[in-house]
Parts: C-alpha cells; sequence; structure tokens
C-alpha cells in the first residue's frame, strides 16, 4: 500500500494541535477531571430502581397505594422465623420478641407486625412464622452498614429458633454490585496489552486514557442521574463499557500509530495519520454504540431512559479522550512508544493471519455456512428465554434472603414470596376478595382492609407458585381478564392487580412487545452510519445480518446457562432462573454497537487497501492480517472485563457480564475471522455496490467503486 497522503481534515487538525500543545492538554485534562469528580461525586444522583412506571395495572395499583395507603407504599424488611419447639413456646417466643424489637429499632423502620398480633402470620403447624417492618424509605435509601448490623444481630441464633431476614435491602447488603470484579478485569486488560505490545509504556497509554474517560463518565452520570433518575446497576453497566471499549479504542490507536511510525513517519505525522484514519473509525464506532444505547428510548422506561444515557456518556468520554489526550501522550512518548521493553513478547505473527484468510477465501461458501450453522444452534435455547426479576429464591445460597426463602417456602408454600397486591376504588371489595380465593393457583387470600379516607380498600392474595414459576404469570392474566371483570361487573369498582411480582411480570411483557422497535430503530440507524463510514449498502447489510446472528447466539448460551443450569454451578449461578428482564433488553443495543467496532476497524482497513488500487480478495486478505492482531488483543480485553464480573455476588450483573462475554467472544472469532472473509470472497465486486444517488448525498469524495 502507497505511503498515505497528507491529512488535512478536522480530525488531522485536532490531532496537531493536541500533539503540539501535548503540556497543555494534558494539564486540562488533569485539572477538569478532578474538578469533575469531585462535583460529580460529591453531588450524586440517588439510584431508583423502581421498573413499575407506566401505564401498567401494576403501576396504577402503585399509584392507588401511595394515596390511600401510604403505609403499604414502601419497602419491607421481612424476619422469617423457625423452630421445631413451636414459635409460641415461651423462650421461642421471648427470643423473636427480642428480635423484633431490634427490627423496630432500625432506621427507617416505620413500623413491624409481629407474629403474635397479626393474622396469617404462623403456619398451620405452629412451627414457621414471619414479621414485617415497613420502611419509610425505598430500599435504596437504606445504609447499607445498619441492614449487616441488624444482619449480624439477628443471625447470632445458631439453633433452636432459626431466624433469617429477607427484602431488596437485605439483598443489597448481601450481594452488593461493584467490588473488586473491575479491578480483576483492568488487570487482565494490562497483561493482555503487554502480550500484543510487548512494551510496558505501550500498554500504559490505553490504559491511561481509559481511566480518564471512565472516570469523567461515571462522575457525570451521577449528576445527570439528578434529571434521569438511574437504577443501581447502571454505574456499573457504564463503567464495564467504558473499560472494555476506552482500551480497546486506545488501542486500535496505538497500533496504528507504532505501523506509521514503521512505515517511516515522524512521531507527529505518525499521530495524524492514526487519528485521521484509526480514530476516524473510533468515532464512527463509538457513535454507533452510543446512537444504539439511545435506541432504549423506544421502551418508554424512564430508568432504562437513565441506563442508555449512563452508558452512552461513559462512551462518549473514552471517544473524547482517544482523540485529544491520547494524541497528547503520543507527543510525549514519540519514538520511544517501545521503550519498557518486555523479552518474548509483542511478536508479530501476521504470516498466521494472512494463512487463515486465504484458507477462508479458499473455500468460502463451505466457511460461510458452517460458521452460519453454528451461530444458529447457539441461538436455539434462546426460543424458550424466559423473562423475569430475581427474587430471594435465586440469591447465592449462603445468604439470608435465600434461607428467608426457604424458611418461608416451607411453612407457608411458595407463593409466600409472591404476593399479589389487589387494590380496589370505589366500593366494597369483598366480593373480588372471594372471587380471588376460589380461583385456582390461589393458595390463600387476606381480608380486604379499609384505608382511613374509606376511598379505596387493599388485600394480599398468595399464589400456589413461586414469583419465577412460569404459571404466576398466567395466574395474574387469569385474575385480571377473568375473575376480576366478572366480580366487578355492574359495581362501579376499579380493580388493580400490583405489588413486586405483578411489576415484574408487566415490566417482563413490557419488554418482549416493545423488543422488535429496539431492534428496528438499532439496526436502521446503525445501517445510515455504516454506510456512510464504508460507503457500501452491501458491506451495511452483511454486518447487521451478522450481528444478529452473533447476538441471538450469544441469548441462546446465556438462556442454556442461566435458565437451563448448564454449567450454571461453575459459573456462579446458585440455581437455575429465568433471564433477568433487562439484560437481553440492554444487551441487544450494546452488543450491536460494540460488534460495529471491530466491523468498522477491519472493514475500514480493508477499504483503505481496496481505495489504494488493490483488488478485492487482496485487500481482504491484507486487511484481516494487518487487523486479525489487534481485534483478538482488543476482543481479548473485552471478554476478560466481562466476564470477571461472574467473580462477583450480584446474580443480575453477572447474567450481563456472562452474555456479554460470550457475545464479544463469538463476533470476534465466528464473525470477524470467517464470516466477514467468506461473505467478502462471494460478494466480490459487489462489496462495494453504493447507488450513485446516494453517494453524491454522502460526505466526501466519490469512491474507486462509485467512479
Amino acid at each position: 500500500m502507497r505511503p498515505p497522503a497528507a491529512h488535512t481534515g478536522a480530525l488531522a487538525r485536532l490531532a496537531r494541535l493536541c500533539y503540539r500543545r501535548r503540556r497543555l492538554t494534558v494539564v486540562g485534562w488533569i485539572v477538569g477531571t478532578i474538578a469533575v469528580l469531585v462535583v460529580g461525586f460529591g453531588y450524586a444522583a440517588e439510584p431508583l430502581n423502581d421498573f413499575s412506571g407506566g401505564s401498567s395495572e401494576s403501576a396504577k395499583a402503585g399509584d392507588l397505594l401511595e394515596k390511600h395507603f401510604p403505609e403499604m407504599s414502601g419497602d419491607s424488611i421481612t424476619l422469617a422465623i423457625r423452630s421445631e419447639r413451636g414459635v409460641r413456646d415461651p423462650a421461642v417466643k421471648a427470643e423473636v420478641d427480642r428480635a423484633v424489637a431490634r427490627l423496630g429499632q432500625t432506621p427507617h423502620v416505620a413500623s413491624v407486625s409481629s407474629p403474635y398480633q397479626g393474622q396469617g402470620q404462623i403456619s398451620g403447624d405452629g412451627k414457621t412464622a414471619f414479621a414485617t417492618a415497613n420502611l419509610d424509605v425505598p430500599s435504596d435509601d437504606m445504609p447499607v452498614a445498619e441492614v449487616a448490623e441488624l444482619l449480624d444481630d439477628v443471625r447470632q441464633s445458631s439453633g433452636d429458633p432459626r431466624l433469617e431476614l429477607s427484602g431488596a435491602a437485605v439483598e443489597a447488603a448481601e450481594t452488593p454490585g461493584g467490588g473488586p470484579t473491575e479491578g480483576v478485569g483492568l488487570l487482565a486488560a494490562i497483561v493482555i496489552l503487554l502480550v500484543a505490545f510487548g512494551s510496558v509504556l505501550a500498554m500504559g497509554l490505553p490504559i491511561v486514557t481509559a481511566l480518564f474517560g471512565i472516570g469523567t463518565g461515571l462522575a457525570l452520570i451521577s449528576l445527570i442521574g439528578h434529571v434521569l433518575p438511574a437504577p443501581s446497576f447502571s454505574p456499573i453497566v457504564a463503567a464495564l463499557i467504558g473499560l472494555g471499549v476506552g482500551i480497546d479504542y486506545a488501542l486500535f490507536i496505538v497500533t496504528r500509530y507504532r505501523e506509521a511510525l514503521a512505515e517511516g513517519g515522524d512521531p507527529e505525522e505518525a499521530t495524524v495519520t492514526a487519528i485521521a484514519t484509526a480514530g476516524r473509525a473510533v468515532l464512527f464506532a463509538g457513535t454507533t454504540v452510543v446512537i444504539a444505547l439511545m435506541g432504549l428510548f423506544v421502551m418508554q422506561q424512564e430508568l432504562l431512559n437513565g441506563v442508555a444515557v449512563a452508558a452512552g456518556v461513559t462512551v462518549l468520554m473514552t471517544m473524547v479522550t482517544a482523540v485529544t489526550l491520547l494524541p497528547a501522550l503520543l507527543g510525549f512518548t514519540g519514538r520511544g512508544i517501545d521503550r519498557l521493553r518486555v523479552p518474548g513478547l509483542g511478536r508479530a505473527r501476521r504470516p498466521l493471519a494472512e494463512r487463515w484468510a486465504r484458507t477462508v477465501q479458499h473455500r468460502p461458501i463451505f466457511a460461510g455456512l458452517a460458521a452460519a450453522a453454528v451461530l444458529l444452534v447457539l441461538a436455539v435455547p434462546a426460543l424458550s428465554m424466559r423473562l423475569s426479576l430475581p427474587d430471594a429464591s435465586t440469591q447465592p445460597h449462603d445468604t439470608s434472603s435465600y434461607a428467608a426463602h426457604q424458611i418461608l417456602t416451607e411453612g407457608f408454600g411458595a407463593g409466600t414470596d409472591a404476593p399479589l397486591v389487589i387494590v380496589a376504588k370505589g366500593g366494597d371489595a369483598a366480593p373480588v376478595a372471594a372471587a380471588v380465593e376460589k380461583t385456582p393457583g390461589v393458595a390463600g387470600v387476606q381480608p380486604p382492609a379499609r384505608s382511613r379516607d374509606g376511598q379505596a380498600s387493599v388485600f394480599v392474595a398468595f399464589p400456589t407458585t413461586s414469583a419465577q414459576d412460569e404459571r404466576t404469570p398466567e395466574l395474574v392474566h387469569t385474575l385480571r381478564d377473568d375473575v376480576i371483570p366478572a366480580a366487578t361487573a355492574g359495581s362501579g369498582l376499579e380493580v388493580y392487580v400490583g405489588g413486586p411480582n405483578a411489576a415484574s411480570i408487566d415490566f417482563a411483557e413490557s419488554v418482549q412487545s416493545r423488543l422488535p422497535w429496539l431492534i428496528t430503530v438499532v439496526v436502521g440507524l446503525s445501517l445510515l452510519l455504516l454506510v456512510a463510514l464504508v460507503r457500501s449498502v452491501t458491506i451495511a447489510l452483511q454486518a447487521a445480518v451478522m450481528n444478529l446472528l452473533s447476538i441471538a447466539a450469544a441469548y441462546g448460551v446465556l438462556t442454556a446457562v442461566v435458565q437451563w443450569g448448564w454449567a450454571g454451578t461453575l459459573l456462579g449461578f446458585p440455581t437455575e432462573m429465568p433471564v433477568t428482564t433487562w439484560v437481553p433488553l440492554m444487551m441487544f443495543p450494546i452488543l450491536f454497537g460494540l460488534s460495529m467496532d471491530y466491523e468498522v476497524f477491519l472493514v475500514s482497513r480493508i477499504r483503505e487497501y481496496y481505495e489504494n488500487g488493490v483488488e478485492t480478495r487482496e485487500a481482504v486478505a491484507r486487511g484481516l492480517t494487518r487487523t486479525a492482531r489487534v481485534i483478538t488483543a482488543a476482543a481479548a480485553i473485552m471478554i476478560m472485563v466481562f466476564l470477571s464480573v461472574l467473580l462477583g455476588a450480584d446474580v443480575e450483573v453477572k447474567q450481563m457480564g456472562l452474555g456479554m462475554g460470550v457475545a464479544v467472544l463469538i463476533d470476534a472469532t465466528i464473525v470477524r475471522l470467517v464470516l466477514v472473509p467468506a461473505l467478502m470472497e462471494i460478494c466480490g465486486k459487489a462489496n462495494w455496490w453504493l447507488p450513485r444517488p446516494v453517494a453524491r448525498l454522502l460526505p466526501g469524495r466519490l469512491s474507486r467503486a462509485e467512479h
């Protein structure tokens, strides 16, 4: 390939400016980052984990509860009690009373219902009971240290009676998000970069650049939370994505910089070349990720909007650091980019990548069909995917939450943890409660309670099945569609089935109904961006189809591990469970955007060769040869970053990490190393097809294929 002409575009000018004013640029980034961190984390918004918003029936029930039963609209903590002597035994009762009193002294506990005073809180055999503590704040606002201290105090009883706690606040204290997992991912990235570059200095540049981007991004989303509230897992998701793409984007640019130096360029021109070529690909790839994330707005869920913006801002900051801070840092390294070498590392093996490319090109139809078959087989389990939100039954088995679930299930039945809160407005709810109690699948119903203002009533129905059982959503629909309409006909009553269990069901169904819209928006916008970058409709369509196949395969693997239990225990999942509702929803736009990273980096390099007079077959082989090593290193970094969350305790985040890690592995191997060269070989010159009217609308000069 002939040496590149001098670059004169906006990116080239930006690269020269940052290179020549490198001291000012670095100082500006340091001062700006410190300021953003101080303000962002000093005035951080509180997370919000309520997914019951919108116009769902559970949301309407929640609104009525908040208006007429404020004491029931908050979260709660449950004390589960099990005694073989019976909970009414005087010695057992004395210990239970002490635990109930301790529970009542916990900050933000508004009231506690003792099992000896309430109705239906002692099992039929007298050996199991529970007490409920109502909170005056959401579980997110409960001090973790106070809840942990409460856990220690209550669980001191190591015999008879057995006392355990459950509730969202307890789960948050026992299985906190974050932890050392990001550190493990960062350490893995350092090792991979050392192997790829063989130089401590070259390794350090992507790490430093990514950390600046992630730090400023996380601080900014802490402030944005005041405008767009986001759930507690959003910073973890944003940090994972930011760490992965931040290192990868800098890796692509540093790799191109080293190549430009090796081809005889001086450090300034090498920097400009790297930013104008690899940096341009980074901006397109990052923009695709951000736009894909913004596709979550079609789900019409306020909290998902918050997650989308949080992750998008972090990706945006990694892009900015890659094209501003990194050129300045390259100015300080100059030709010494490979100083501090590690013996035996960083050796290029281009002949292997080239031989692989030639092999695939020799039998493109066989290679393409074989790769597609593997992806389709991996995707099969996704056809049986069920969605739900985790509860106490899916927590690690050594937690108090899971132990409390076991106690209550054995004493009262599987549906004790899945209560349906039924709210009625405008009349007597007793006939409705009677009809609900007679419904198959309902274990029992508490008597209706009237609100203080006399305008509403509420009662709780307990299913015979657990929250994770697929028969529970069927029961909710039976109540809503048949039982309650028949019981309220002509009465003027407004009755809504709500509560956390119903809210989880409504959220899952909202996701399933609106997911096709999300896919359509994300794919459509990504296609437009890719056509603009590679100036080819054919390649853009190829990328869309391949990305959809790789995401479907990742969904299939996730379903097989989490829902079917295949190797689930080995990967840290305590039991078989439905896939967490928001996980596949978040995975799609993120993965579709990330897949474009590798597509853009590979195809843009192929396009460079093609535009310099190399025929398509040879351009594909050379492009794959040049990029195979860096794509492999970038993918390995992302895979290790994503899979590092398997070391944590939060099953929701672990599902996300597993799905993302598997998807990147599939994309960087089966898709980029097999499907892309196979399809481009089959299509030949048609790879560069772009209608002339479309070509004239796109920025830039007409390409070789368009003349």
